[in-house]
């Protein structure tokens, strides 16, 4: 769980809720069923046209990283990539086979089958880099369609504050239903900017910054691949690849 993530939602509502208490509103004030619909579905409905099918389920496929980022253990993994060093200068890369069979990571065991088939350390590369910029690339698009949305949802809540101060002006006659108008329609405003603010660009962040981070990872896990298929000293890998440890 990333104590961060939750820790920033809770103080964002806190700072929303509790500013809006504190300038003497109601939390009632902030609930508007149209401003809602007009941020909240323009904003997907922008988003869909700018968006391909797979990349847009992709995007919420992902949404559970902020709060629950995948596990990274690169120490781990070099350990392991050591051992498998190890053996493959023992048994021979064949060696290699029980543990491919058994691995979950499905790059990972992709790489050991490559390995155990004596593919060439430059096919084993090209291969396995092939994997993972496929994978960068379709993890990053998604992590850019909350980008899209924290770019469109304050347009949207000035649309919705624009179309609410228009029904005011409709009642100009009515001087008793002004001040409550142009309340509701400023809360499009508050829904749009504070959505963008608060939650879908941050988001986009964090999964941009944990997708970096898984590919430094599988980088590191293809360069120790590859040094095994070179036949390099165990000692030499493990120096080389605690170089990629960040923190």
């Amino acid at each position: 769980m990333d104590i961060l993530s939750v820790a920033g939602i809770l103080l964002g509502l806190v700072a929303i809720l509790g500013g809006a208490v504190a300038k003497g509103s109601s939390l009632g004030a902030l609930w508007n069923l149209a401003a809602f619909v007009i941020v909240i579905v323009g904003t997907l409905g922008a988003t869909l046209v700018q968006t391909r099918a797979p990349i847009f389920l992709h995007a919420f496929r992902i949404v559970p990283w902020v709060f629950m980022p995948p596990s990274l253990n690169p120490r781990s993994m070099i350990a392991r990539l050591v051992e498998w060093s190890h053996l493959s200068r023992k048994e021979g890369l064949l060696g290699l086979e029980d543990q491919s069979e058994v691995e979950a990571d499905p790059f990972v065991r992709k790489g050991l089958q490559l390995l155990v088939d004596g593919t060439e350390p430059l096919a084993l590369r090209q291969i396995l880099e092939a994997d993972l910029d496929n994978r960068e690339s379709f993890d990053l698009q998604g992590a850019k369609v909350f980008e899209s949305m924290g770019i469109y949802s304050p347009t949207l809540g000035i649309i919705g504050a624009v179309m609410g101060l228009m029904a005011v002006m409709q009642n100009l006659a009515d001087p008793s239903k002004l001040g409550h108008g142009i309340a509701a329609a400023f809360v499009a405003t508050i829904y749009g900017v504070g959505l963008a603010n608060l939650l879908f660009l941050p988001m986009s962040n964090k999964l941009k910054g944990i997708v970096q981070a898984r590919t430094n990872y599988q980088t590191m896990l293809l360069e120790g691949l590859i040094a095994i298929a070179e036949g390099e000293n165990p000692r030499h890998i493990e120096n080389k690849l605690n170089g990629f440890i960040q923190g």
